[in-house]
């Protein structure tokens, strides 16, 4: 056969490269020569020496973080100093209709304020009156427990206890929601016990009377913002725990059922809403993180379903129906037994998804300096939950061209609605006195008008404001 030479290949073309590669490399030692004679040359007409010497290292620098308090001396902002420097970004036509207030936070004292007495369409920033209500009615280390019990027939019943942070992912992996409990440690549970199990029927009991609160829309539950609210979960509801804004089930409480029954490995079809038979045995059950965890979690990434879950253990620890108006009554309840001023507040819902919510901007902006000032310390957790501008959460994207001096430094809950956009926060000046502030916005384009909330804030942040 005859077979065709290929330059490169066989004896010839393995000569042909070591030849090449010699050539190469003698050039390259050649260039090396000269480039360190060059160096040598350029040392002895230097400094007078022949001798090559070596730079020093830099000294090494040693990063020491500190956590440093605010001053307690640092100067306040006066009101006309405030007017002054907000004057321009208040003035931004994609604001609209602009109610707000801004606040020493040291003190209580009102530094400025516009209409801040009139209830307004509040969006998620009624997650603030949510959770400082959970702080006060409930112990930071309280975690929601969900049981499973025996039923009749070989049944086993999966009592919802209000937690919607339970995963049907793996044992050892995390669901969508951090420290969440899983549906197989339940199971786990069960087989130990030594039942035999034949199916499995889910208690939602614990949450009377609608699913869906007055305000909201059906169109959101598939909008990944809601979900008929009943007292288990898996992940929040969401059908793709990988995509925060996931369409959400319209069946949560027999989805978690039906894991349970795959895990157990009964037919996951026979699964029931049913009440638990009285005095029944438990069998397995687990717990939520602690509600510090789940306020933290609630806030930072605007969770509407965790927030309506949480307000409603502020309902059962109060002693009130866990329904949507047993909740807004405990709410209420308790910030004003705090001493907030519950004026004009009308709450539908723990989240904000209602468009019947009202909430004036005076409240929000109390409840924030009472957080960061010596008012109520307990409501602490409220600060340290909050999105970071540039940073964390619902902020990560915003406080870029000309609200960059806010980055890092502003603290907020955010509020959208169509037609309404809310920001209410805390922010450390340039001189270190911590305001808070409430900016409540409506009838523009939520895009046209975070930006504009945005500069407000990043104002505050820079000014001093002492002129």
């Amino acid at each position: 056969m005859l077979k065709r030479v290929v330059p490169g290949r066989g004896a010839a073309g393995h000569l042909h490269r070591r030849r090449r590669r010699l050539r190469i490399a003698a050039g390259v030692l050649a260039t090396l020569l000269v480039v360190v004679a060059g160096v040598l040359a350029w040392r002895a007409v230097d400094d007078g020496s022949a001798v090559a010497t070596a730079q020093p290292a830099p000294a090494l620098i040693t990063p020491s973080p500190q956590i440093v308090p605010v001053p307690p001396d640092a100067p306040v902002p006066t009101a006309a100093g405030l007017d002054a420097a907000l004057a321009g970004a208040l003035a931004d036509p994609a604001l609209g209709d602009l109610t707000g207030q801004i606040s020493d936070a040291a003190t209580g004292r009102v530094l400025w304020a516009k209409d801040a007495q009139r209830p307004r369409t509040p969006a998620s920033v009624t997650k603030l009156l949510t959770s400082a209500a959970a702080l006060l009615a409930i112990p930071r280390d309280h975690r929601i427990t969900t049981t499973v019990v025996q039923g009749a027939d070989g049944r086993v019943v999966l009592v919802g206890g209000g937690d919607p942070t339970l995963t049907a992912q793996p044992a050892g992996t995390e669901g969508y929601y951090r420290g969440a409990a899983h549906i197989a440690q339940l199971a786990e549970q069960i087989r130990a016990s030594g039942t035999a199990v034949t199916g499995v029927d889910v208690d939602v009991d614990l949450y009377p009377g609608p699913t869906l609160a007055q305000g909201w829309f059906d169109a959101d539950i598939a909008g990944g913002n809601i979900i008929p609210m009943r007292p288990i979960a898996l992940d929040g509801g969401r059908l793709d725990i990988r995509n925060p804004d996931s369409p959400r089930s319209d069946t949560p409480a027999l989805d978690a059922g039906r894991a349970l029954a795959a895990a157990l490995g009964v037919n996951a079809d026979d699964v029931h809403l049913a009440s638990a038979p009285p005095q029944a045995q438990q069998l397995a059950s687990v717990q939520s993180a602690p509600m510090v965890e789940l306020i933290r979690q609630l806030l930072v990434h605007s969770d509407n379903v965790l927030a309506d879950a949480v307000g409603r253990q502020v309902a059962l620890a109060t002693g009130r129906p866990a329904d949507f108006d047993g909740t807004a009554a405990a709410v209420e309840s308790v910030l004003r037994g705090a001493g907030f001023d519950l004026t004009g507040v009308e709450l539908h819902d723990s989240s904000g998804m209602s468009v019947d919510n009202r909430i004036p901007a005076r409240l929000l902006d109390q409840l924030l300096s009472a957080a960061a000032g010596p008012g109520h310390p307990e409501l602490r957790p409220l600060l340290d939950s909050l999105p970071v501008a540039a940073g964390t959460g619902t902020l990560a994207d915003r406080y870029e061209t000309n609200a960059q001096a806010g980055a890092g430094w502003v603290r907020a809950k955010t509020g959208t609605l169509s037609g309404v956009s809310t920001l209410a926060g805390v922010v450390t000046d340039v001189d270190g006195r911590v305001l808070a502030f409430a900016l409540m916005s409506g009838g523009t384009a939520p895009a046209d008008a975070r930006p504009a909330l945005d500069a407000i804030t990043a104002q505050l942040r820079g000014c001093g404001c002492q002129g």
